[in-house]
């Protein structure tokens, strides 16, 4: 495994480090497209080169709303070389949230494919300091080409360690979508840290279909691949129906998975070749406890669980000779974790508790939130970062997931907030009150269930609340279920008892989006 970047401040510093030792060995794959670590330099410079010539300084926010392709890393290395800061934003994002991530990181240009540009032009008034907005794939205006011709080699930048990299919007479970500053030094911790687990070393090919806008395929397997000296397979999007050929084409040796992808390739109707295939470990969290052992002997492949955060990195994680089903592993070097009650006292094995973090590292975990001063310091108490997240240990100190603190859900792979679920389903006219609560999903995550009290003398019913829904929040927020209730249940202080909601479950009462047809 070659991870010596010792000196490397920044992911393309350590870009140039590995093409300095590899040339223009080939490092990312996609589609017919291959990319060496020379070519990769290249394309990264000439983007960061027509950043500077517009204007694009140190500590400049850049959104980029791009699907998986080659152009997403370009500019994500050109923004790091040139000190500025990536802000990925979901593609599945419009309206109110998409205007309020945009505006509130300070963005003043922005990436998108063309694709996805109406979704920017419907809320553009709403963003005074986004100053200018290239467009990949168009066939005019204001296009990735015409911002590229002619730029010259970027000038050189200091950048330090703990100089801001990205900010990635969080899941805003209990309030508004908070926007993580990472240094510079996250994804090189992260790099050395997963590329470790894995055991990665340069005859690895890692294979890479989840979002880049996501942490996950950026920190967990970009950086990794780049790291050891392996190679990338970059898919648009995980397809279950070609993942083996795809495994097998490439011949991919380590994959990242979210739980909903173990329950889904599990389904598939089983073949004699089911392990005939070049993958080794899959690396990831929320694989079903009873169905973790039966998927490592159909497929041959090692299950590697952890438990993380885009503010924190991965502070338990397991390897492939310290592992164990259902567990989410032990604390990782670079961590110190603490198990807490309600109180901040620390509780001892088999107690459940709030899961708290702090580095070992410096510039290993996130900075603050973006200009949300309040919630970096509500985060951080008694020099803890509070996860938010109940956890509990066993005797021989293997760690295990419990429950969500906070609302959060889950649903395939996307964190959602609660919270903005239910702003939007407030904006219809006939809705009083309403609660998003997660209930267990068939793939091993959640489902999203909506309940909502309609206005007094108002008629609401799931067809009408589901259509409002589905015009206003990505695809993946809009609720299967919804029940129309004629009050919520509440604490004599007023607050929604959403433990009843979650404990009552799926009703009698409650509408199924995906068996009333009306599923997207």
């Amino acid at each position: 495994m070659s991870t010596d970047h010792d000196g490397a401040r920044t992911v393309p510093e350590l870009l140039d480090r590995q093409a300095a030792r590899y040339g223009n060995r080939p490092f990312l794959y996609f589609e017919d497209e291959v990319y060496g670590y020379e070519d990769l330099v290249a394309r990264a410079g000439q983007v960061a080169g027509a950043l500077q010539r517009a204007g694009v300084g140190p500590g400049d926010k850049v959104a980029i709303m791009l699907g998986n392709r080659p152009e997403f890393l370009f500019i994500w290395f050109a923004l790091a070389r040139i000190g500025a800061v990536e802000v990925p934003i979901n593609c599945a994002h419009r309206g109110e949230l998409l205007a309020y991530m945009i505006d509130r990181a300070d963005c003043r240009f922005a990436f998108v494919e063309d694709g996805l540009r109406p979704q920017i032009d419907a809320v553009r008034g709403e963003l005074p300091k986004l100053e200018r907005v290239v467009v990949l794939d168009a066939p005019g205006g204001d296009t990735w080409e015409a911002f590229l011709e002619g730029a010259a080699d970027p000038a050189p930048v200091v950048v330090r360690a703990s100089d801001p990299a990205a900010i990635l919007f969080t899941s805003g479970t209990t309030g508004p979508s908070k926007g993580a500053v990472l240094p510079h030094g996250y994804p090189l911790f992260m790099g050395e840290m997963v590329s470790a687990q894995g055991r990665y070393t340069e005859q690895d090919r890692l294979l890479n279909a989840l979002p880049l806008f996501h942490g996950n395929a950026q920190f967990l397997s970009a950086v990794p691949a780049l790291a050891s000296g392996a190679q990338m397979v970059l898919l648009r999007r995980f397809s279950a129906s070609t993942f083996w050929d795809t495994v097998r084409r490439y011949g991919c040796t380590e994959f990242n998975y979210i739980g909903g992808i173990v329950s889904i390739l599990l389904k598939a109707e089983p073949r004699a070749d089911d392990a005939d295939h070049s993958l080794r470990i899959m690396i990831g969290a929320g694989a079903p406890r009873d169905r973790f052992e039966e998927f490592e002997r159909r497929f041959g492949v090692t299950l590697l669980e952890g438990y993380g955060m885009s503010e924190i990195g991965i502070p338990l994680c397991s390897f492939p000779d310290q592992r164990r089903p259902g567990s989410c592993g032990r604390p990782h070097f670079g961590y110190e974790v603490l198990v807490v009650d309600d109180e901040g006292e620390e509780v001892g094995p088999d107690t459940p508790g709030e899961l708290l973090v702090r580095p070992r590292r410096r510039n290993a975990m996130l900075l603050e939130y973006y200009a949300m001063a309040d919630k970096t310091v509500e985060a951080w108490q008694d020099l803890w970062f509070h996860t938010g997240d109940y956890l509990q240990y066993d005797a021989d100190g293997w760690y295990y997931f419990i429950d969500r603190k906070k609302d959060a859900i889950r649903r395939r792979g996307e964190n959602i907030s609660s919270f903005e679920v239910e702003r939007t389903v407030l904006a219809h006219p006939a809705v009083l009150e309403c609660a998003a609560v997660a209930v267990p999903s068939d793939l091993g995550e959640d489902e999203v269930m909506v309940c909502a009290v309609p206005r007094p003398g108002a008629t609401l019913t799931a067809a009408t609340l589901l259509a409002h829904c589905e015009t206003r929040m990505a695809a993946f927020m809009v609720p299967r279920y919804v029940r129309i209730l004629d009050a919520l249940p509440k604490t004599p202080t007023e607050r929604v008892q959403k433990f009843l909601l979650r404990a009552q479950g799926i009703t009698a009462d409650t509408f199924d989006r995906e068996r009333g047809g009306l599923a997207g």
